[in-house]
């Protein structure tokens, strides 16, 4: 998987939010918000091919979770990222 270009991660009023920038990105229907695991592992994954496997990688060194909670958390994440239009599968 690769995180789309264009998409830009922005701390608003407390609250992750990504931006899109440039108009073949630009659709007004979606706010994307993240949560604190979401916004590190996009800023970690920012130009790089990755697995869920990674993800759940970066997960476990960072927070307090065993390797089977992270994949499974991972593989939602990134679901909702490809649903989302802003990651590539």
């Amino acid at each position: 998987m690769k995180a789309k270009k264009g998409f830009n991660l922005r701390e608003i009023c407390g609250e992750h939010i990504l931006i899109a920038e440039g108009k073949e990105n630009i659709d007004f229907t979606k706010i994307i918000s993240m949560n604190e695991s979401a916004a590190y592992l996009w800023n970690k994954l920012q130009d790089k091919d990755f697995t869920t496997e990674d993800m759940a990688k970066l997960l476990t060194e960072e927070y307090e979770v065993d390797q089977a909670t992270a994949l499974q958390d991972a593989e939602k994440l990134a679901k909702t990222w490809v649903e989302a239009g802003i990651c590539e599968g």
